[in-house]
């Protein structure tokens, strides 16, 4: 099973597994999939680790079923709100007298940005190569066997909270599953959705879920910004039990039932009979009520968003922003209030992976087809957690991990 990547994607509201493999024509090729809801988690935040585990469980056996294989390990992603994306640049002279470039050289250039500073809550768990420069040359991917004087290198140091990397790792091993390595969202996310011309012409991904927004910001092929906000759909649902003093069943009910984001887009304001909030009587509410409710959170969010992405990330998008998730995405009128807030191209993301059919399974895929195009586990480095006391301890194994990748990468 050494060709085999699995790709857990623990969701707000649901587990989803993918079990894959590249083919020989270099595609991935997807042998299982599997989901389950899950009630462990709120706002992105494991509270349950057995609910958790449980579903996780649930989810790796109906992929392992498919797929005909049983899964020993997996990749699992940690959400932008546990992580930071933190830009390192480095560099070091080539002191050899031929002026070739060697993997020693390569690998002090990730010694360097494995030490980095970090606060003392925080680990690294993933340190990704964006490019080489070669005395002046960039955009270079491997640069060994070349010559010159300086080679600098520009990484993605990924640096994720230690209590949730535990709360991660503990729910995949409770279920029986290793964490091969830990995926920061922003990265596999657009591997499943996005085109590589919209990565290059600029793209805002922004991937609305259960309890919380995945934004991810990519420019030039890279990504940029990856930030999450602890909102989502089912902060519509409780919008609307609020507002309208009703159940939080019949609120979720009446959203599935009319898939509506905008007040101009109802074609009949009828009155519709809900149940009250005490569950004792009927009464009637009129459908313009309920989403005008939904109009208003959507905005927000979309607000929220447009903020987070121009402060932090300021220029042109010339691909525009693509919505996933179910959370709100698929609600009629999200793409024109996307628009109209950040006034460029919206479109509702669809899968890009052949046998994926819906948007449940594309964080889990991303994390398959993110690992094999990186040639599997060669250029992802990936640590657990470790207690934050024995420093040194860490920073040995974190090295140790990046010399072995390393060593799979370039030979």
């Amino acid at each position: 099973m050494s060709d085999v990547i699995v790709g857990v994607d623990i969701g707000t509201s649901k587990v989803s597994t993918v079990i894959g493999k590249t083919n020989n024509t270099g595609e991935v090729e997807i042998l299982g999939k599997g989901i389950e809801s899950c009630s462990g988690i709120k706002k992105g935040i494991i509270v349950d680790i057995e609910a958790t585990s449980n579903s996780i469980q649930s989810s790796v056996k109906k992929a392992e079923a498919q797929a005909e294989l049983k899964v020993g390990s997996a990749y699992v992603n940690i959400s932008g709100l546990h992580v930071d994306i933190i830009n390192h640049k480095t560099y070091t002279n080539i002191a050899s007298d031929s002026r070739e470039i060697s993997r020693h050289d390569v690998e002090k250039l990730l010694y360097a940005a494995g030490t980095i500073s970090i606060p003392d809550d925080s680990e690294i768990i993933d340190v990704v190569p964006r490019q080489f420069i070669v005395d002046g040359y960039d955009g270079i991917n491997d640069p060994v066997g070349m010559k010159g004087t300086k080679l600098e290198g520009d990484f993605d140091v990924v640096v994720g909270k230690i209590i949730s990397i535990q709360n991660i790792v503990r729910s995949m091993e409770k279920a029986g599953i290793k964490v091969d390595g830990l995926i920061a969202e922003g990265f596999a996310a657009g591997e499943c959705i996005l085109l590589p011309d919209e990565k290059d012409m600029g793209v805002i991904l922004i991937d609305i879920g259960g309890g919380t927004t995945e934004i991810s910001v990519y420019k030039d092929e890279k990504l940029v910004m990856n930030r999450c906000l602890p909102v989502g759909g089912d902060h519509i649902t409780n919008d609307l039990s609020i507002a309208l003093k009703m159940t939080y069943a019949e609120s979720e009910k009446i959203k599935r039932q009319f898939q509506l984001a905008l007040t101009t887009l109802i074609k009949n304001d009828q009155e519709i009979s809900v149940n009250d909030l005490s569950e004792s009587f009927k009464k009637n509410i009129k459908v313009s009520d309920a989403i005008e409710v939904i109009e208003a959170r959507v905005y927000e969010i979309f607000s929220l968003c447009k903020d987070l992405v121009y402060t932090n990330c300021p220029g042109s998008y010339g691909a525009g922003v693509v919505l996933s998730g179910n959370g709100i995405s698929t609600l009629d009128g999200a793409m024109q209030i996307a628009y109209d807030i950040f006034d460029i191209p919206v479109r509702v993301a669809a899968p890009k992976v052949k046998n994926i059919p819906t948007l449940d399974y594309c964080t889990a895929a991303g994390m398959v087809k993110y690992i094999a195009r990186q040639d599997k586990e060669a250029s992802t480095i990936s640590i657990k957690s470790i207690p934050k006391a024995n420093k040194k301890v860490r920073e040995r194994t974190f090295l140790k991990k990046v010399i072995s990748a390393l060593k799979d990468f370039f030979y």
